[in-house]
């Protein structure tokens, strides 16, 4: 494979804007750079921007404004078969009349590549994915996750230095989407490609990517590592759509030490750390996730301002127990703990108390 140089800004989106009808921006003023042999995920709800961004890299759309670099040179008006950019589909848009080692000559055909430097590329992308077999099957000959690695094969028959990846596992079951997670993302790391996947599914996001890019509304809320987009989201869009989050409404009482004390409509203080709020009185929503929140107040730092919580359902899931809770109003509060040997069975009905480290509980835009 020829590989690109390493670079930080191997693909890069400048100021880039998209609109359909000329008035409303479905993509706005995008800035975005992404190093060789990155997994970056573009993940967010559907009308978020994100699929759009791909399809300008692709070359399928036109940026409305802005420019978009490969490799160094803008590729704003060259025609998509000449970007070299390898892609997969949900779909799997493979031609159903031509064998499997038919739709992977295809590409390499299309750039004139002689028949024995063929053959040996298409044998080599069929190794990688494990389907040297079945050659001479048809598309319709073949399962969902076979026609998915056919596809993934065709992407990189090629030798591209970018592969893009728009929703290609959707259509497959939960236990087979979940061993491709890996296939993709080790055969990439393996073959050093940068790969700019899409998807709406937060765990295919956080189990896959070096970065992850979350849109909402045409621009990215937040870009980070998986482990940072989870422990440590900028905003409430962030908290809410990566993995499960627990929020109350309330106001700031004080602000002191890296510690904001949170007035919660209900009237109770709690301990927070502020990132969306500089000023008291300042209406903010409160974040804290399910396996953060303490149930025994013993464990926690003196002075922990502490909240009282009634048991409204207790479902044992084999590695945790998850329990729904009545905190400040909210019933949906949920908590998760390990299913341990000390670890008591709540009961519905009964009242508790919990609690959080302050650095666990972030205090964001209302």
């Amino acid at each position: 494979m020829a590989k690109a140089s390493a670079r930080d800004d191997f693909v890069v989106f400048e100021r880039v804007q998209k609109s359909y009808d000329g008035e409303t921006l479905v993509v706005k003023d995008l800035n975005l750079s992404i190093a060789t042999g990155e997994f970056l995920t573009m993940l967010g709800p559907s009308g978020s921007g994100k699929t759009t961004c791909l399809m300008m890299l692709a070359g399928f759309e036109t940026a409305t404004h802005g420019e978009i670099r490969l490799d160094g040179r803008p590729i704003n008006n060259i025609p998509p078969h000449k970007r070299g950019i390898g892609m997969v589909f949900q779909n799997y848009a493979l031609f159903p009349h031509m064998t499997v080692a038919e739709n992977l000559a295809f590409p390499l055909e299309v750039r004139k590549i002689g028949k024995t430097e063929r053959e040996q590329k298409i044998a080599r992308a069929l190794d990688r994915v494990r389907m040297s077999d079945f050659g001479n099957r048809r598309p319709a000959q073949l399962s969902g996750g076979q026609q998915q690695r056919i596809a993934l094969a065709r992407a990189l028959v090629f030798e591209p230095e970018l592969v893009l990846m728009d929703e290609p596992l959707g259509a497959l079951d939960k236990q087979l989407r979940e061993s491709l997670q890996f296939e993709i993302t080790n055969l990439a790391h393996e073959l050093g490609i940068t790969v700019v996947y899409v998807t709406h599914d937060q765990t295919e996001a956080l189990t896959m990517s070096d970065r992850v890019a979350v849109f909402e509304d045409g621009r990215i809320q937040q870009l980070a590592t998986p482990d940072e987009l989870y422990e440590r989201p900028r905003n409430s869009f962030v908290a809410q759509f990566i993995g499960e989050n627990n929020t109350l409404l309330g106001e700031v009482a004080e602000i002191r030490d890296g510690v904001a004390v949170v007035r919660l409509d209900t009237g109770a203080l709690i301990d927070t750390k502020p990132v969306n709020v500089s000023r008291v009185g300042e209406r903010t929503r409160v974040s804290i996730r399910p396996e953060r929140v303490e149930t025994n107040p013993e464990r926690l730092s003196p002075g922990t301002h502490t909240l009282e919580a009634e048991v409204l359902e207790f479902i044992y899931m084999g590695d945790i127990y998850r329990t729904r809770l009545r905190v400040a109003g909210n019933d949906n509060f949920i908590i998760k703990t390990r299913n341990a040997p000390d670890q008591r069975r709540l009961q519905p009905g009964e009242r508790i108390e919990i609690g959080w480290l302050p650095q666990d509980c972030r205090a964001l835009d209302a």
